[in-house]
């Protein structure tokens, strides 16, 4: 059995849907289908989740709320006609709809979740309602009869270790396929909560995982995932085979295409998960398997970027001797709940670096000044606008001239390094730059080691 999953671009439209339903019929394996909801079907259109906060947003401001559920509402009707659904199956996504303010919601978080969720949940119906009038017999199975159960936050939950028992005990009839909306799951209270966005592929790993899956197929917009963005480096090379660590790496550090948490699941079950194009089905795509199934052929497997970081510098005389100094700095930063990504350090400094997601102008005030009372640095600076590249494959544990590579390659290009770090596994370098120079210095790493 495989656990299979469209992206939003996969099920946008009658065509699309279509062609999804085109790859179910191809293969009988593929028994449980993952939805998310429907997305962009043109460079300026609104994927329905984003319709659906709007919604949320209306309700919530006490404003007519008509005319988004009619865009909303469409949206579903539009692809029902592309496969002349009768009227009546519509009416259950209809009610649905206009019910979404009438739920009982527990804080303002909760409703925002429960009118995410829907452009997976009515996608789900449909779809199984699609299936069954082709005549592939379907079925609609809700996060809460298949057993997703989660914690956390209502926006950014976490699945449950009780899920697992549960999806031990559902049963699969063999010949039937079901069809399960991504993106939530219910909590101990029955409340709906999100994963984070692109939570769907975590319910397809989740479900992969539970339901004991040969495969997890991972369906998208493109025909592999590439060692680096094809924005910055035309035709890169596709990635045929690649191992969890080093997407969980590469996905955390930039790359899009796969929810870095969905690995999470696969990776303790040893599922192999598949990324595969929606329009292109009989390619090979990515594969992604455990590091004992993989054998590198290059060093590098991927270069991944971003610029959405900011860091704190620190210099104190004798910091190596004074014993606490960092964890003074963690309870500074766990009383304000910002997590770092990185903390490189030397004798005498500490350079953390921030994801600017988790900060605003005041808050970085008030660490900054915290820091400042508690420590006393000798120096204490604020880099605003910082850039992060991380360099990953497998490979680089046996190659230990990399870094020296790397460094060499940018200094030829005259490209100021602020940062590098590495970790124990030697499988991931990242380098911190301006974020003027990050576009060149990938192009720059890419070229040296891909061409």
């Amino acid at each position: 059995m495989k656990v299979i999953k469209f992206g939003g671009s996969s099920l946008a439209n009658g065509a699309a849907v279509a062609q999804a339903v085109r790859i179910i019929q191809a293969d009988p394996a593929r028994q449980v289908i993952v939805t998310s909801a429907p997305g962009k079907r043109h460079h300026d259109d609104t994927k329905v989740t984003d319709l659906l906060i709007q919604y949320a947003q209306s309700v919530q401001n006490q404003q007519n709320s008509q005319a988004i559920i009619k865009e909303i509402f469409d949206r579903y009707q539009a692809i029902a006609a592309h496969f002349n659904l009768p009227a009546s199956a519509l009416t259950p996504i209809k009610g649905a709809l206009n019910e979404l303010p009438n739920g009982d919601y527990p804080t303002a978080a909760y409703r925002l979740a429960t009118f995410k969720a829907h452009g997976e949940r009515l996608n789900a119906q449909l779809l199984a309602a699609i299936l069954n009038h082709l005549g592939l017999k379907a079925r609609f199975v809700d996060p809460k009869e298949i057993g997703i159960m989660v914690t956390g936050t209502p926006n950014n939950a976490m699945v449950a270790p009780e899920t697992y028992h549960l999806l031990a005990d559902f049963q699969l009839a063999p010949d039937e396929r079901i069809v399960v909306p991504g993106f939530f799951g219910f909590t101990m209270a029955g409340y709906i909560a999100t994963f984070s966005r692109g939570g769907s592929d975590v319910t397809g790993a989740i479900l992969a995982r539970g339901l004991g899956a040969e495969r997890y197929e991972n369906f998208t917009d493109v025909d592999a995932i590439f060692a680096v963005d094809p924005k910055l480096v035309a035709a890169p090379a596709p990635i045929k085979v690649m191992t969890y660590r080093e997407m969980r790496e590469l996905s955390y550090a930039g790359f899009s295409v796969f929810h870095d948490e969905a690995l999470l699941p696969a990776i303790a079950a040893r599922v192999p998960i598949n990324v595969k194009n929606t329009l292109a089905p009989d390619k090979p795509g990515t594969m992604i398997v455990t590091d004992r199934d993989f054998t590198p052929t290059r060093p590098i497997t991927g270069i991944a970027a971003g610029k959405h970081f900011a860091a704190l510098y620190l210099h104190k005389y004798l910091l190596n001797k004074e014993a606490g100094f960092t964890l003074q700095i963690l309870k500074i930063l766990d009383a304000h709940e910002v997590p770092y990504e990185h903390m490189p350090s030397g004798i005498d400094d500490i350079t953390i670096v921030f994801d600017q997601h988790h900060l605003t102008p005041e808050l970085v005030d008030e660490i900054c000044d915290e820091i400042q009372t508690t420590i006393n640095p000798d120096r204490l600076e604020w880099i605003n606008e910082f850039a992060l590249i991380t360099i990953v494959g497998e490979g680089m544990a046996s190659s230990p001239t990399i870094p020296a590579e790397i460094l060499a390659t940018l200094a030829h290009e005259k490209i100021a390094v602020q940062m590098i770090n590495q970790g124990a596994s030697k499988i991931a370098t990242m380098i911190g730059t301006d974020p003027a120079d990050c576009d060149r210095a990938v192009q720059v790493i890419y070229n040296h080691f891909f061409n």
